[in-house]
C-alpha cells in the first residue's frame, strides 16, 4: 500500500482528524489535504475520480500536519505540525493499516 493510500485510510479511521501533506511529486512542490479518506491537493489539479491517488507511490512526503476536523484554513487547529513519514508511520501501522 503506497502512503497516500495508507494516509487515507488512517484519515478514514481517525475521521475528526484532517492531514496536510507536504510533498514533492514529479519535481514539484505540492499540498494534500486528506480528511475523512479523501484527498485533494491544494496546488495541482485532483482528479474527479477519488480512486486516483493524489499522492502517487514515488512521492517524496516532506512533512505532516495532523489537525482537527473539519479543516478551517482561516484558523487551522494543530495537534502536531511538521512530523516526518517516519514518525507518522508508527502510529499508522499500530492502527494495522
Amino acid at each position: 500500500m503506497t502512503p497516500g493510500l495508507q494516509l487515507e485510510q488512517f484519515t478514514l479511521r481517525q475521521p475528526t482528524l484532517v492531514l496536510l501533506v507536504r510533498a514533492v511529486v514529479d519535481g514539484e512542490a505540492d499540498e494534500v489535504l486528506i480528511y475523512r479518506g479523501f484527498s485533494s491537493s491544494l496546488v495541482r489539479p485532483t482528479a474527479a475520480d477519488p480512486e486516483v491517488p493524489v499522492l502517487p507511490e514515488g512521492a517524496e512526503i516532506a512533512a505532516i500536519d495532523v489537525m482537527v476536523g473539519p479543516y478551517n484554513p482561516a484558523a487551522p487547529q494543530y495537534l502536531h505540525r511538521g512530523l516526518s513519514w517516519a514518525e507518522l508511520l508508527p502510529i499508522i501501522e499500530d492502527l494495522g493499516i
